[in-house]
């Protein structure tokens, strides 16, 4: 889903109106133009996407869409990194306010879960094969590197193993598959609630 059109200049920054501050209104339009996105990559029905269908999404005119963005693979690349940024972050605080290692393991896969059941989209743009394109394929690649990372992370704050090519290793084949059966269950092809995915998952994620 990506698109040829190209950015104007944009616009100055704007000063404060009606008790907004210029940044915080481009911020917020910046929010609602990324929340359109994930909406079209959320729609299997919707076409690809491009500046006018966003902004039409997000009753903004084009001008708007360039205060943040040079382009439409600009816009999907934010979108992509919003969604990861709220599952690790979820993840990462439910984490940590676990006690045991086996509760620190439950609550964050719960999180991801909680993210993923609550918001559809975000499931479809993590994992949906029909969604791709040159962005898509390097922030996937991206957000597993990262995810590897905070997998390899919580096993030695959780876990107290240690950093080495075996733990990296081990991280990847949890990432990956993980990964793929998250999908499945985002789009239906495993019949499970949360609780008992939550069981599943950590069930493969600890010995």
């Amino acid at each position: 889903m990506t698109s040829s059109e190209s950015s104007p200049d944009k616009p100055e920054t704007l000063r404060a109106y009606g008790g907004e501050a210029g940044d915080a209104r481009v911020a917020r339009r910046r929010a609602a133009l990324i929340d359109a996105a994930l909406d079209v990559f959320g729609d299997p029905e919707a076409a690809s996407i491009t500046v006018r269908g966003v902004c039409a999404r997000a009753a903004l005119t084009p001008r708007y869409f360039y205060e943040s963005f040079t382009g439409v693979d600009q816009l999907i690349g934010a979108a992509y990194d919003e969604v990861i940024a709220r599952l690790a972050g979820e993840a990462r605080e439910a984490f940590r306010a676990a006690e045991t290692p086996r509760e620190r393991v439950e609550e964050a896969v719960r999180a991801l879960l909680r993210v993923i059941e609550s918001d559809p989209r975000a499931g479809r743009l993590l994992f949906a094969d029909t969604i791709g394109g040159a962005v898509i394929a390097a922030k996937r690649a991206e957000s597993i590197t990262f995810l590897v990372q905070l997998t390899s992370e919580s096993a030695r704050e959780g876990f107290g193993m240690r950093p080495g090519p075996d733990l990296t290793a081990a991280a990847y084949f949890q990432v990956g598959g993980l990964g793929r059966l998250l999908g499945a269950w985002s789009q239906g092809d495993i019949e499970l609630d949360r609780e008992r995915m939550v069981a599943v998952c950590v069930r493969m994620l600890l010995p």
